[in-house]
C-alpha cells in the first residue's frame, strides 16, 4: 500500500490510529538539480534539460500521499499532504515536499509536464528541485490531484510563487472597497417635492416688464370693443350663403317696377304721333 511510518511532513513517527491515503502515483518521473531563480516571473524547464538532461539527478516515483492524525482528545483530525520522491525499486524516501500552500508546487512557464517543488529535509533544510513527467495526461492528473487539496484543505491559492521575494512579515492589507448605500424609503417614510410655480411666475412678470421696456409692440385686439365688464367682445359670425341669397330674393320683391318711356324702349313719336 506503499504507507510510511512516519509523518512525511515532520519526519516524526505516525501513532497507530493515523490514517494514510494515496492522492496520486506517478511510476516514473524524471528528478533534476535546477538553477536559481533569475526572474520573477518563474522556471523554465528548457534550461534543466539542455545539454542532454545534464541536471537530471535520478528516475523516481512520485506520491502524493494525505496523513490524517487524530487529536488527542479524540475531538478532530489534523490532515496534512506532502508530495514524495521515492526510490521506484525499494520505495525508499529521497525527498518530501510538504504542501502546506500552493507555492510548494510550480509549474514552469514552458512545459505543462514540468514542475518546481520546493522539497524540506533534515533540520527543516529547503531546497529547490525540478520534476518532469513523461506524459502529459499524467501530469495534468498531478495537478487535478493538487486542486481538489486546495479545496479540501482550503490552502490559499494567491501565494507567494517560488522564488520571489521574500515576506516581509507583514499581514498584506485587504483591499478597501467601496461602501454600499441603501437609498430604499423606509416603512413610513415620504418624499416632498416642491414645485417652483411661484419662479415661474415671477419670471413671466419680468419677462412681460422688460419686454415693455425693450420696446416691443403687441398686437391690439379686435374691433369687436369691450363689454362693460371688461371682458372681449366677440364679433358676429359671416352669413351663410343660403342667407344671402334668400335676403336677395326678398329685395327683389320688396323693389317696385319702374316705369320706362317709350324712347328708353326705342320708339321715336316724332311730330307724327302715331303710325299712319
Amino acid at each position: 500500500m506503499y504507507l510510511t511510518s512516519t509523518d512525511p511532513s515532520t519526519g516524526l513517527p505516525l501513532s497507530a490510529d493515523a490514517i494514510q491515503r494515496v492522492l496520486f502515483i506517478a511510476s516514473s518521473i524524471h528528478v533534476y538539480s535546477i538553477p536559481p531563480l533569475t526572474s520573477t516571473k518563474g522556471y523554465t524547464a528548457s534550461q534543466w534539460t539542455a545539454d542532454n538532461n545534464k541536471r537530471q539527478i535520478f528516475t523516481a516515483r512520485l506520491r502524493i500521499l494525505e496523513t490524517a492524525i487524530p487529536s488527542e482528545d479524540g475531538q478532530g483530525e489534523t490532515v496534512n499532504t506532502a508530495v514524495l520522491l521515492e526510490d521506484p525499486s525499494n520505495g525508499q524516501l529521497f525527498a518530501a515536499a510538504p504542501y502546506t500552500d500552493a507555492s510548494a508546487v510550480e509549474q514552469v512557464l514552458d512545459s505543462s509536464r514540468f514542475f518546481a517543488i520546493r522539497v524540506v529535509g533534515e533540520g527543516g533544510r529547503k531546497a529547490i528541485l525540478g520534476i518532469g513527467f513523461e506524459e502529459r495526461s499524467e501530469a495534468f492528473d498531478f495537478g487535478i490531484a493538487l486542486q481538489e487539496v486546495r479545496k479540501v484543505q482550503g490552502i490559499d491559492k494567491n501565494a507567494v510563487p517560488l522564488g520571489s521575494r521574500k515576506p516581509t512579515g507583514k499581514a498584506p492589507l485587504a483591499e478597501k472597497m467601496p461602501e454600499k448605500k441603501d437609498f430604499s424609503l423606509k416603512e413610513g417614510q415620504t418624499i416632498h417635492i416642491d414645485l417652483p410655480r411661484a419662479a415661474s411666475r415671477i419670471k413671466d412678470a419680468e419677462f412681460g416688464t422688460s419686454a415693455k421696456s425693450k420696446g416691443f409692440n403687441f398686437i391690439a385686439p379686435p374691433s369687436g370693443g369691450l363689454h362693460t365688464d371688461g371682458t372681449l367682445a366677440l364679433l358676429p359670425p359671416p352669413a351663410s350663403a343660403q342667407d344671402v341669397k334668400a335676403e336677395n330674393r326678398r329685395s327683389i320683391r320688396r323693389k317696385p317696377p319702374e316705369l320706362q318711356l317709350a324712347a328708353d324702349l326705342g320708339f321715336d313719336d316724332g311730330e307724327f304721333g302715331e303710325f299712319q
